[in-house]
């Protein structure tokens, strides 16, 4: 029997499930499974978090996965995949629609519960899966069997890692699934020894529970899924969300507290304070919105960070010196927000030439130049330099300038690109849809950091 601080329990109290609430969540469930059974197409079944009864208390999201015959052509898969899917849907909600990830499926909210209904292949090992999706089923069944006595361990590492910001593997967040958050509950055998061992992790940390790995991964930590010797679980955890977790399991080790249970709560910002935190900044904040490309947030979120970074390039390039940048999703528009130190520069800039001993270059930019109005070409360090006008002395300027098209965004937001954009400038970035995300973007801190800030700790001077 483990021993639990009283804190722990008393936290547990609000995250264990109702009986109330898992009858109800497991009776739709039932009607799911018997509806699919009649059927006569697929053999039905719960997986995910309720199945292994890892759920926390008002998380009603209910997987569940139509599994068919491995000889089914893929596109007979889909095609009779979401159509079971649809219909079984259709028998209890009008509320439902069509998602992708590696293929389609439907998800639907059936009373107040969020139903995915999955179709995937029956497959005999996980070895021989035909889609990603066809792994699951294999977790649910790994985990079922193994942890018992464990469940409560998994709920308080679930919500510390979600009051920490660090939960989830999409690609926003790029930290800690709920397989993950399991497994690592497994291997170290509860809540408390996975705090303390993670509070030692570095990068590159290497968990292989059925020692089976068949190959290298390079992710800072790699959790090798035990039912497939070639998956890390953990290949979503960004080095930041890794050290966020190292940071946040020292803190509780140190301090244990309540609030590490805490779900943070959103702090939009008005137009006003966004105007008054510029101006005692001193800098310029730019904000890029567009219609967010018709895809799922997998699909979405790596191009809008390879556009962010891209662009604050196109602005370094060009001589503004760029601060932050950041992004968001929306489901309508999305939006990139850029801090600038320096927004406007002088009418000219300085253009370095070849050296001088490489004579037929040399030749060409001495003659290129040679009647413009600005000084040079002058010699400086044994090359010619000369001044040029600047293309564009104010950053706004060039951020709604065609040449946008031109640098490395995402396949998806350049078309949506295309089609136009807004630049807004100081407090007209000001957005009732993305107020709580430009209040964050100013308030960046580490998940501990921010709790000791709630918490009023001061942290004592050493110098």
């Amino acid at each position: 029997m483990v021993t639990r601080p009283p804190l722990e329990e008393t936290v547990l109290a609000t995250l264990r499930p109702s009986r109330e609430e898992k009858d109800h969540v497991c009776g739709i469930a039932q009607r799911l499974l018997e509806q699919i059974r009649q059927s006569g197409k697929a053999e039905g079944m719960v997986v995910g978090s309720i199945a292994r009864h890892t759920w926390v208390s008002g998380d009603r999201d209910l997987d569940v996965f139509m599994l068919f015959d491995p000889a089914l052509p893929r596109e007979e898969l889909e095609k009779q995949g979401l159509g079971l899917a649809r219909s079984i849907a259709a028998a209890f909600t009008d509320n439902y629609h069509e998602k992708y990830a590696e293929h389609p499926y439907i998800n639907a909210t059936i009373e107040d519960v969020d139903v995915d209904l999955v179709p995937c292949y029956h497959v005999d090992s996980a070895e021989r899966i035909q889609s990603a999706v066809d792994r699951t089923p294999f977790h649910t069944r790994y985990i079922t069997e193994k942890i018992n006595g464990l469940i409560d361990d998994v709920l308080l590492l679930k919500r510390f890692a979600k009051a920490g910001g660090i939960y989830g593997s999409d690609q926003m967040t790029e930290g800690f699934s709920g397989y993950l958050c399991e497994l690592l509950t497994l291997h170290y055998g509860g809540f408390a020894p996975l705090l303390l061992a993670a509070a030692e992790w570095k990068p590159q940390t290497i968990i292989d529970i059925e020692a089976h790995g068949a190959k290298e991964f390079d992710e800072p930590l790699v959790m090798i899924d035990p039912v497939d010797s070639k998956r890390n679980v953990a290949a979503a955890v960004s080095i930041d969300r890794m050290a966020e977790f190292v940071e946040l399991a020292r803190g509780y080790i140190e301090s244990p507290s309540a609030s590490f249970f805490g779900l943070p709560a959103e702090s939009p910002i008005t137009s006003d304070e966004l105007a008054a935190l510029l101006e005692a900044r001193g800098t310029t904040l730019y904000a890029i919105t567009f219609a967010t490309p018709p895809y799922i947030e997998e699909i979405v979120v790596p191009q809008l960070k390879r556009s962010a970074s891209a662009i604050s390039e196109h602005l370094v390039r060009n001589g503004f010196a760029v601060h932050h940048a950041q992004y968001q999703m929306g489901s309508g528009e999305c939006m990139i927000l850029i801090e600038l130190l320096v927004s406007e520069l002088p009418a000219i800039r300085s253009h370095i030439g070849p050296p001088v001993w490489n004579r037929l270059n040399a030749e060409k930019f001495r003659a290129k130049y040679l009647n413009s109005p600005l000084p040079g070409p002058y010699i400086e360090n044994g090359r010619y330099e000369t001044e040029v006008p600047r293309e564009f002395r104010h950053a706004g300027d060039l951020l709604r300038s065609e040449g946008m098209l031109q640098v490395s965004l995402g396949k998806h937001v350049r078309q949506s690109l295309a089609s136009g954009w807004q630049v807004h400038e100081g407090r007209e970035c000001w957005n009732p849809a993305f107020s709580a995300f430009i209040a964050g973007f100013f308030h960046r801190c580490s998940p501990l950091v921010r709790h000791e800030k709630e918490a009023g700790h001061l942290v004592p001077d050493n110098r």
